[in-house]
């Protein structure tokens, strides 16, 4: 006889919480350690899956909420990035040693700026270099990137990774000419491009990285390291990053956290590197995996 397929159920539970004043019932997944997919069929419809070792399988339900993992295999026919953000918060300066080719002190206070949700891009999709506002020092920056889960609002160090659901490769593409010289220092013109965000390849639970400050982090291009070190320099470590935009503030699930480059960015080098046309970019993670997106120039 034919056996059906495995089904996962993941633990839920509800938790009565108190958001700007009002008490709400939220469900709280306890998400297995898992990776986690998000993938279009052969229907042209949008999954979420689990990454095996070998195979891939289909994902029921809200990863925010109640899911399973239904054993079936996935009908991947591509890959997108692994959440469709809904905020995308960026630090910057936040790797000791990047501060220093910058030529910038570190930072009191985590400085913050935000990308649109619609600059993310998936794996093996194109960076497109911008040519209506044109940009000639088009930059890369490996990050980790955290994934918010559920309601975040004036979390403690203590407590900040408890709102995590997984974390994720970033690639934080810069137009280093918008952003620090053309218009008075553009921080968001030059951070907000379309594609200037990828994510991927996939979401790794938070109990598959225990201390997500101790990941070895590089950024390949063309087969040659840029930049080759560890989540360990990072002036604020995530959960004090955490702590610090939840502050009166409302994280919602989804939300994508950028958490800074280390040294090494195309812009700190003599002469400077910049992404052009037909050019490969990786950026890669322990723990996680490689993010790769080929550049080419807008049309």
């Amino acid at each position: 006889a034919r056996l059906a397929p495995r089904r996962h159920w993941l633990p839920v539970c509800r938790r009565q919480v108190t958001i700007a004043g009002y008490r709400v019932h939220t469900i709280v997944q306890e998400t297995a350690r898992m990776k986690i997919v998000r993938y279009q069929d052969s229907q042209n419809r949008i999954h979420y899956g689990v990454q095996h070792a070998d195979s891939t399988t289909r994902v029921e339900g809200d990863i925010f909420g109640d899911h399973r993992d239904t054993g079936e295999a996935a009908d991947v026919q591509k890959l997108l990035a692994p959440i469709a953000p809904v905020d995308i918060l960026c630090i910057g300066l936040n790797y000791r040693r990047h501060a220093e080719e910058s030529n910038q002190a570190a930072p009191e206070y985590p400085v913050l700026f935000m990308k649109t949700s619609s600059a993310a891009q998936n794996p093996g999709d194109p960076i497109v270099l911008p040519t209506r506002l044109k940009s000639d020092a088009v930059d890369y920056e490996c990050e980790l990137a955290v994934v918010i889960g559920k309601p975040c609002l004036n979390a403690t160090r203590e407590n900040a990774l408890d709102y995590v659901l997984g974390y994720t490769c970033a690639n934080d593409v810069s137009a280093r000419d918008w952003q620090l010289k053309r218009g008075g220092s553009q921080w968001c013109r030059g951070k907000t491009f379309a594609t200037f965000a990828p994510l991927g390849p996939c979401l790794v639970t938070k109990d598959e990285i225990p201390n997500p400050n101790d990941l070895p982090i590089k950024t390949v291009l063309n087969g040659e390291t840029m930049q080759d070190w560890n989540t360990n320099d990072m002036i604020f470590d995530v959960p004090t990053l955490i702590e610090f935009l939840s502050g009166s503030t409302l994280l919602a699930p989804g939300t994508v956290i950028l958490t800074g480059t280390p040294h090494g960015v195309g812009a700190a080098r003599k002469p400077p590197v910049f992404l052009k046309h037909g050019d490969t970019v990786t950026v890669a993670i322990a723990g996680i995996g490689e993010l790769t997106n080929p550049v080419v120039d807008e049309v």
